[in-house]
Parts: C-alpha cells; structure tokens; sequence
C-alpha cells in the first residue's frame, strides 16, 4: 500500500519553481525564515529576487517583543536582499517620543547606507507621517536624518519614480533640500508620482516661495501630483504647465484650516493649465474649510474638478451653512464631477431637497457618501431617481445623523427602504446607510 506522506512529499519536492514563488509570496518573514531550513531546493527558491521586491517596515513607539522580532526580522530581510528591492514603504504610527526619533535615525541611517551601497534601485519609496515640526525630533537628529534621506534620494534619484513623503511637515529649506537631491544629478528629476501634502510646516506660506517654485521646476514628468494647498499659486501653476503639462492626470489637493489657504490663484492659470493638460483631473480634499466664501476664492469654474471632499472634522462654526456650496459652487461641475464626499454637522440647517438636487444636476456623480442630519425619507427619494435612471450614482454611503439617541424608528423605517430596493442594491449598487444619533 503507497504511503500518503512519501506521496505528498514528492509532490511538494517535484512542484516547480514557479509555483513555489508563488506560494513563499504570501508567507510573513517568519514562515519564509522557517520555509528555507525544510530543503536546498526551498532555501534557494526563496532567495528569488522576485520575493524580496517589496518590503514593508513598520516602526512602533513602544513596541512588544514581538513587534521588535518582526522589525528585526524585516531589517535583516531588506538588507540581505536589498539588490533586488524596488518599493520600500516606512511606516511610523504615533505616538512619538524623543527616544523613539533618536533609534529611528540611528536604524535608518544604517539602512539607507547599506542600500546605497548594494545599489538597490528603488523606484517607489513611502515614508508617512515623520511630522518633523514635532517637539520629539531634536535638532540635531532631525539635521542628521534628513541628511541621510536626502543622501539617499540622490544615489535612488535616476531610477525613484514613486515619492511619497505626506506628512513630513519639514521646515521650508529641509523640504526643499529633500526635494532638490531628486534632480541633483541630472538638473531633472523624472518622478512621475509625487505626494507632498502636508510635507511642510503648519502655517507657512509655501505659495510664496521662490525657493519652493525653483524647486518644482525641476520635475519634469509628473503624472500625478499630492499637495497642500498653501503650495498652490499662479507660479506652481505654470511652472507644471511648462514642465508636465505632457504627462500631468491628477492632482491632489488638500486644504486644511490650520494651513494658510486665503492667496488667490486666478482662473485664467487654472484655464491656462487644463488646456495644455487635457488630461487633467482635479481632486480637492477640505478639512474644517467649509465656509463659502472661502471655498468660493478656491472653487474656481476653471478647474477640471473630478472630486470634492468637505469634512468638518472636529471644527464647529455657529455661523456656517452648507446650503449655497451646495446650490451654487458645486453645482459648477456638473458636467464633470464624479465622486462627492460629505461629512459635517448640519444639524441647524435642512439639506434634503439640496442634495438631491445636486445628485440629479451632476450627471456622471458615481460615489456619493454622505455623515450628516437628514431624514431617512431622503434615502427613499434617492434610491428612487436612481432606479428611474434619474443620476449615475453605482456608489451610495450615508450616515443619518438623527436627534434623538433612540433611533428604532428610523432603523425600522431603513430597513424597510431597503427591501423595497434591495433589487436594485443587490444587482448594481454598493449600498451602505445607517442611523446614528448626533452629538
């Protein structure tokens, strides 16, 4: 009688290469590390460069035994393939402390070095969230690690085609000095994605930078741009016209209430722009900006806006309403906007009928979420324009704010609206709505 176990060895010792990889592929370093002792034939398979292409570290303030293994584990890993690594990603969770900082620098300078040296082609690299301004970044450990980075990014510079830097928040000179070791050794930097929201400092006015704008003119090849609004000017405007207008698709942009974002950009830049770009889409995220006549000097007819966020996060204003961005600015975009996100309390103004209205009036409006006081009748009526192919809508999220903390009543009513419609979720919708009382 064949014995099951010497057949399934055979298997596993006959499986070709290419599957192999692709089983190790899903493995954790801790199972690969234990996957190359079983066999030579395994120990070389997982010393396939196709295995070692991406890599993730993350970084904790106070990390457990465990999570100190792991890192450890990651770091050896990274190096001792780093000849093959082409995306990187730096993960750094809060909180922070000044010791935390200090080992950080002191294992990233060892790392970026020994990559260097291995001469690693890396051509994406994320490093989140570093929020240099931040007491616990000593001055001299943030000096030594940002030279290091910038250090780094120059030597990565000719083949780096991915930078994602979002929340840095480095002084204006260090995040120019990051930025500037992208094109030092060709006077261009080719980078087609390049994330810098919320790279600078709280409260400066990047807009009116020279340094800034000498800095931008340098990328050449943009594909899709992340940035601040406190970047945003006529300058940087042109500057991307002239240099990216042939490649330029998206563009990112986050306007936050803390950061300065009351400079006028014209129309006619934007104009100037969208034409030479033809391509072009524009994405705007607010947070705590809701106010129209902010958002007005921001939401020019000009731009080829493709999605609005409006957040009013943890910001309260007695004197704001939604009612004329709703009816007025947004409306501006109908023959383009897409995807409409909502999040705010409104409990003193009623914004059913508005909001329905905008989903008609926007014709290709696909993604609708929606956190805020409503009634669930409202629900009702939208799931009603679309199935008579009213609006375009495939993506529907809402979150009914309600006043009272019982909301069976309102859970009852939903509940029921559904059913009528499940036909219509089920078959082409991806359909989320709740109740939730409001605070």
């Amino acid at each position: 009688m064949e014995d099951n176990s010497d057949h399934e060895q055979s298997f596993w010792a006959h499986l070709p290469d290419v599957c192999l990889r692709n089983i190790f592929r899903w493995l954790d370093d801790k199972d690969r590390s234990q996957a190359a002792l079983v066999c030579v034939k395994w120990s070389q398979v997982m010393c396939s460069g196709s295995l070692w292409r991406c890599r993730t570290l993350m970084f904790y303030s106070h990390p457990s035994r465990t999570q100190v293994s792991e890192l450890q584990r990651a770091l050896f890993y990274t190096k001792k393939f780093g000849r093959y690594l082409k995306h990187l990603e730096i993960k750094v969770p809060n909180p922070y402390s000044t010791a935390f900082t200090q080992r950080f620098q002191m294992v990233m300078r060892d790392l970026l070095s020994h990559l260097g040296k291995c001469e690693a082609h890396l051509v994406s690299l994320g490093i989140q969230h570093l929020e240099l301004e931040r007491y616990f970044w000593r001055s001299m450990v943030k000096a030594q690690f940002i030279q290091h980075l910038a250090s780094f990014l120059k030597k990565m510079s000719k083949h780096l085609d991915c930078l994602n830097l979002k929340g840095a928040r480095a002084a204006l000179d260090d995040g120019c000095e990051l930025l500037n070791s992208l094109s030092r050794l060709t006077k261009q930097s080719f980078v087609s994605k390049l994330n810098i929201e919320d790279f600078f400092s709280l409260h400066l006015h990047i807009y009116r930078s020279t340094s800034f704008h000498q800095t931008m003119s340098c990328f050449h090849s943009l594909v899709i741009l992340s940035l601040s609004y406190n970047c945003l000017s006529d300058e940087l405007l042109d500057i991307l016209r002239e240099n990216s207008a042939h490649s330029l698709s998206t563009l990112n942009i986050k306007c936050h209430i803390h950061d300065p974002h009351d400079q006028v950009v014209s129309g006619m830049s934007w104009a100037n722009l969208a034409k030479s770009a033809p391509k072009l889409t524009v994405n705007f995220f607010f947070e705590g900006v809701l106010k129209h006549d902010h958002l007005a000097r921001i939401l020019l007819v000009d731009i080829p806006v493709s999605s609005i966020s409006l957040r009013s996060c943890y910001f309260s204003d007695p004197e704001w309403i939604m009612r004329p961005t709703l009816t007025i600015l947004i409306p501006a975009y109908h023959c383009m906007l897409q995807k409409l996100t909502l999040e705010f309390n409104n409990d003193h103004e009623l914004l059913d009928e508005e909001l329905l209205q905008l989903t008609l009036a926007c014709k290709k409006l696909s993604y609708l979420k929606v956190w805020a006081y409503l009634s669930v009748t409202f629900m009702e009526r939208l799931l009603q324009n679309r199935a008579e192919g009213k609006c375009a809508l495939t993506t529907i999220k809402v979150k009914i704010y309600t006043a009272q903390q019982d909301t069976t009543e309102e859970d009852q009513l939903l509940y029921a609206i559904y059913k009528r419609f499940k036909y219509l979720i089920d078959s082409e919708l991806n359909y989320f709505a709740t109740t939730c009382p409001g605070e």
